[in-house]
């Protein structure tokens, strides 16, 4: 029997996260092991929604042979025809390291083997900048969506690698048209507590960003209630804290506490969560078998937005 604490609402994409990706050109997408079907699905939604130009990779057979249960015509995309896991994700990763293709999307492949292939070096997607997975949640009813860094690349993110994570949440809402970002650093407290090393590094966060990140404000530590209650908030007296019970985003310390949170808001919330790695050469749409249609479309618009390619 499933749980009374499952929520039995679906996702729903949110509609002004494609109408701002449609703002863009659709991006070339280099689809690794494509030929099964959740990422055609997939492909096929984006690409009708036009937020997404699918670059084909895997075996070329089933790849036609999905197109043709969906009854969709792809002969003016490019297909690669590769063989296996590894042969199609690291032929994916190089054409987006090439310049041949805008976005990076995992299909059918294990994702150790496809994140191998996006950090090979011998791909050219490496930058100076640590890889950090976002999640963009939004609610069913609307409102305000609430983006959630790292819960599922990172295990244990170390100051910098959290530091670059504030960075790039910051850079993400920004383009998602948030003037002025409010980060919250997730801890079980609002005091910084000796025996709570979280609490500590996230006053030690918030201090960084205060130096470093500019027209954002970010608040640390803040337990999960003074994140999102502004009756809490209330509560206790933190009034005067510019992002309590208004983040846009919130910054885990590691990915059991972030991934924990993030199902949270999607299974017992009813949320829709996109999501995307960044700190790559492109965004890299790290996709999961459990992903509902509206979160896969969500994702791609998401990478859209973030290629913020000019029409």
């Amino acid at each position: 029997m499933t749980s009374p604490f499952v929520s039995s609402r679906e996702a729903v994409c949110p509609q002004n996260l494609i109408d701002l990706a449609k703002g863009f050109a659709a991006p070339r997408v280099a689809i690794a092991r494509a030929g099964a079907p959740l990422p055609m699905e997939a492909a096929e939604d984006a690409t009708k929604a036009g937020i997404m130009i699918p670059v084909f990779v895997g075996e070329a057979d089933a790849i036609r042979a999905e197109a043709a249960k969906l009854d969709w015509d792809i002969s003016g995309f490019t297909i690669h025809d590769t063989t296996g896991e590894e042969d199609a994700g690291m032929t994916a990763a190089r054409l987006c390291g090439e310049g041949e293709a805008d976005v990076l999307m995992k299909g059918q492949l294990h994702t150790d083997v496809f994140m191998k292939s996006a950090v090979s070096r011998a791909n050219g997607l490496r930058t100076d900048k640590r890889f950090v997975h976002i999640f963009h949640i939004s609610h069913p009813d609307g409102g305000r969506p609430i983006l959630i860094s790292d819960a599922a690349v990172n295990v244990n993110p170390n100051i910098e690698t959290r530091q670059s994570a504030i960075e790039e949440v910051v850079d993400l809402l920004q383009r998602l048209g948030t003037a002025r970002p409010k980060i919250a650093i997730l801890s079980a407290t609002e005091s910084p507590i000796p025996s709570v090393p979280s609490s500590m590094e996230g006053r030690e966060l918030a201090d960084w960003a205060a130096e470093n990140v500019k027209g954002a404000d970010v608040s640390g530590p803040l337990a999960l209630d003074l994140i999102l209650s502004m009756d809490a908030v209330k509560t206790k007296g933190l009034t005067d804290d510019p992002v309590a019970g208004q983040a846009d985003a919130i910054i885990v310390p590691d990915i059991v506490s972030g991934n924990a949170l993030f199902k949270s808001l999607v299974y017992i919330g009813g949320g829709c969560a996109a999501g995307l790695v960044t700190g790559a050469k492109v965004p890299i749409l790290l996709t999961s078998r459990a992903d509902p249609a509206a979160a896969r479309m969500a994702s791609a618009a998401l990478a859209s937005i973030r290629c913020g390619l000019p029409k």
